[in-house]
């Protein structure tokens, strides 16, 4: 019988260091989300997530990822999307911009340096506009200031600032958090262990919210946790296809000797793009309704209509939204995925290493071949990660108003960023438990 190394969890030192640090820094982080932004009237932020609008879901998808922390203002209430989003801004420049790409390839590490520096340097502009942004829509949503001493001018100039300032530093701070995570902690896995833990943590209370339901509480839970556990299988099935290109690497001469020729596998994602293209898909159809908000109110009639007539369409309740959020996240996927494997150019990389696809030229041949590829297989991934984006809004025609609350258990974001931690989190303690010595052992029964 073979006994996994994971017994051996607790009794490695470093291992045992690593993990407590990590719950020691998850517990500041979600304690600093209790400490509210100074002078915002958070009774009005409660009363615009529990209305049905477009601004509402956006909201209370914001919150869900944030951890709760928006529907609170805290100083942590735009978690770390405003460094996730730099991110994305920078990934999406270097194919763009020439210079950019030859700095990547001719020094992976340094351009890695400069990525993350300027990576933390546009932080912060980003985080001030989303600032700005939450405030100016929540109060536009409301109808009335969420912070009543908010401007530019005269005596509101100091409070704005402060506000705008501790908003930012809690973005700041939270980065901060997921770096020592990932320093001292669990690697690579900071700001993921972050988003993580938020969306976990409402949990609970959302079950309770479900049962206070006296008439359907009971069989809504059970329906979906069972919805749950099948779309968790659907997802971690999915995320862990391959296609494995045949690679031959030819034999090299070490002195005297010459090292036997290896035929390996390059491995293909079936999903390479993670999450990100719901991400692009959410802000990119919520924006249609937000701005329309202004202008429902117009003197001008034709105005009027027109923006109801946005409004309406875009309304994340209705059967129109589902299937363009289906179609734009199918499409951002394919966007998403040819972006990130052109930055790994493979054709070169296994030029330089003077290995081969058979019967495929090497270099630009070889990396024209692996994009089809990659192409083929992106499109069932892509067309799974629009179904699992839809299903949220398909449950809302079978499940009571009541359960619509808890619905975010199941829904696309939060599940894929659940099930890609959990999976990347137990990855790296296995090979840090193989790194320490602790392998898998046979024994007796």
């Amino acid at each position: 019988m073979k006994r996994s190394a994971w017994r051996y969890l607790w009794q490695s030192e470093d291992i045992r260091k690593k993990l407590l640090m990590t719950l020691l820094l998850l517990v500041i982080y979600r304690l600093a989300a209790n400490i509210p932004v100074p002078g915002i009237d958070r009774e009005l932020i409660g009363t615009l997530a529990s209305t049905s609008n477009p601004a509402a879901n956006l909201l209370n998808l914001l919150n869900m990822l944030s951890g709760g922390t928006l529907s609170n203002f805290s100083v942590l209430a735009m978690g770390v999307y405003p460094y996730i989003t730099a991110q994305i801004i920078l990934q999406l420049l270097v194919p763009i911009i020439p210079s950019l790409e030859q700095r990547m390839k001719d020094n992976p590490r340094e351009g890695r340096t400069w990525m993350e520096k300027w990576t933390m340097i546009l932080t912060i502009p980003m985080a001030l506009l989303s600032a700005v942004g939450q405030i100016n829509i929540f109060t536009s949503m409301v109808g009335q200031p969420v912070f009543p001493n908010y401007g530019f001018t005269g005596v509101n100039l100091i409070p704005t600032l402060a506000v705008l300032i501790s908003m930012t530093a809690g973005t700041m701070f939270g980065v901060w958090i997921g770096q020592l995570i990932s320093e001292y902690g669990i690697p690579k896995q900071g700001l993921s262990l972050i988003i993580f833990a938020g969306i976990v943590s409402q949990i609970p209370g959302n079950i309770v919210d479900l049962l206070a339901d006296q008439v359907n509480g009971v069989w809504m839970v059970i329906a979906i946790l069972l919805i749950l556990v099948a779309t968790i299988f659907a997802i971690v099935f999915v995320q862990q296809g391959r296609r494995n290109v045949p690679v031959f690497f030819p034999g090299r001469r070490v002195g005297n000797r010459m090292s036997m020729p290896v035929h390996s596998n390059l491995p293909l994602m079936v999903n390479m793009a993670g999450m990100i293209p719901l991400i692009f898909a959410q802000a990119i159809l919520t924006f249609p309704s937000i701005a329309a908000s202004y202008f429902l109110q117009s003197q001008v009639t034709w105005l009027a209509s027109f923006a109801n007539g946005v409004y309406t369409t875009f309304n994340s309740q209705g059967a129109v939204y589902a299937l363009l959020y289906f179609f734009m996240v199918v499409a951002f996927t394919f966007f998403y995925t040819d972006v990130l494997f052109g930055q790994q150019n493979y054709g070169d990389n296994l030029k330089r290493q003077g290995a081969h696809i058979p019967g495929v030229t090497v270099g630009g041949p070889t990396q024209r071949y692996l994009t089809r590829v990659q192409r083929r297989i992106t499109l069932p991934g892509a067309v799974f990660l629009g179904v699992v984006a839809a299903l949220p809004f398909l449950l809302q025609l079978v499940f009571p108003a009541s359960a619509r609350a808890g619905l975010f258990l199941i829904s696309a974001s939060g599940l894929l960023i659940v099930v890609g931690v959990v999976r990347d989190t137990f990855q790296i303690i296995e090979t840090e438990l193989k790194l320490h010595g602790y392998q898998e052992s046979l024994i007796k029964g």
